[in-house]
């Protein structure tokens, strides 16, 4: 009897906010439409509408005309579980939340109350039912969405520090833990969607971003809780830099899958050309230093003055994409595609053949030893597979 495979497809942060955002995926639109599904993480609000709010950050916002680039390149559904949803007001996020379902794109995540927010999107492909719910841990004071309050699905941490040494002066030990209501409501979805599909993914944007490694304590509790609840792989955003990879009970966790395309443009013409095709004359854009470093908050990097578009961390110029693939109703193998970040801003498919291709997967092998990770991996021509056995 022949069996029934469905290809899902996954990727990190997108947030195209150039004129011709259609370019970001060039290469890599045809790996996007192989997918039967393909997912990833909404960044942008996009609106022509909205007021900046205090809580806003590196605030992200791009015209309502790429949802139907996002369209085109293939996306089915996609989270929008994000500390940036609510960065341009409750107009912006509602105008994003419309014009994706009219390019009959599928959004989880965030929504008018927090009902709409945690509500999951079920897509079925060749009789197998996948369902995808999605959450935000870096959730800014206000985004939470509430019985009456318009946000997103929260799976909130709060942060306890232990003295660990008797050196007055040392690095306290941090503790995170999950608010136990947000944590009892992320349990008590997976368990009603579980018994409505096949296959269950789990979106979740947490964990410390632009920092190398570190996977927060927070983040095992919540990814085992939701595996133990019936969540079969967890795709995780936010970080804008590659994290470790953990198999628990055969699940694949991928704490951070670093940017697909994000948008982020060091200051000058560049950035000015950017912000006007939007409309947007005040949209974010980063200032280097003499050393090329930049500070945002308690965090600064090193950025690369050749990438006009992406000014996040040099490490950032490696991504990966997710295949997972689904047989007879279950998942049979994961695996990822290493990515390497063009100077033009492009997410480029690696193949075997080429030396960064080897060093995505060698960075990915550290991440995995420097947290301790005994995750075990298997090269297939161009792919890493993950073993989950």
């Amino acid at each position: 009897m022949k069996k029934t495979v469905v290809n899902l497809v996954a990727v990190g942060d997108v947030g195209p906010k150039r004129e011709n955002a259609e370019e970001v995926f060039d290469l890599t639109r045809s790996m996007l439409k192989e997918g039967d599904i393909t997912f990833g993480q909404l960044e942008s609000n996009l609106s022509t509408r909205g007021v900046p709010q205090v809580a806003m950050g590196l605030g992200s916002i791009a015209h309502p005309r790429m949802a139907a680039v996002l369209a085109n390149a293939g996306f089915d559904v996609m989270s929008f579980a994000s500390n940036h949803s609510l960065d341009w007001s409750e107009e912006a996020m509602f105008d994003t939340l419309d014009v994706m379902k009219k390019n009959k794109i599928a959004v989880i995540g965030a929504g008018v109350n927090l009902k709409a927010a945690r509500k999951p999107a079920i897509i079925e492909r060749k009789g197998t039912k996948v369902g995808f719910l999605a959450y935000c841990s870096v959730v800014p004071k206000g985004f939470d969405a509430r019985d009456d309050k318009s946000g997103v699905a929260p799976v909130r941490a709060f942060t306890s520090y232990e003295q660990a040494d008797w050196q007055a002066g040392t690095p306290p030990r941090i503790h995170t833990k999950v608010f136990p209501e947000d944590l009892n409501h992320m349990i008590d979805d997976i368990t009603a969607l579980k018994s409505q599909v096949d296959v269950l993914v789990l979106s979740m944007h947490w964990g410390v971003h632009f920092v190398p490694s570190i996977i927060a304590q927070y983040q095992y509790e919540a990814g085992h809780a939701a595996i133990d609840a019936g969540a079969d792989i967890i795709i995780g955003t936010h970080a804008h830099i590659l994290k470790g990879i953990e198999v628990y009970k055969g699940k694949v966790i991928f704490f951070s899958l670093c940017n697909f395309n994000m948008d982020l443009p060091i200051t000058g013409p560049v950035a000015d050309a950017m912000a006007k095709s939007q409309g947007r004359p005040g949209m974010t854009s980063v200032t280097l230093d003499k050393k090329n470093r930049c500070q945002i908050g308690h965090y600064s990097w090193e950025v690369d003055p050749e990438y006009p578009t992406y000014a996040f961390p040099i490490d950032s110029q490696k991504s990966i994409l997710v295949r997972c693939r689904i047989v007879d109703k279950k998942i049979e193998r994961v695996a990822f595609q290493p990515l390497w970040m063009t100077k033009k801003g492009q997410p480029e498919p690696l193949s075997q053949s080429d030396p960064r291709n080897e060093d995505v997967y060698r960075y990915m092998k550290y991440l995995c030893e420097d947290q301790r990770l005994d995750t075990n991996f298997v090269r297939e021509g161009d792919e890493i597979v993950v073993v989950r056995a």
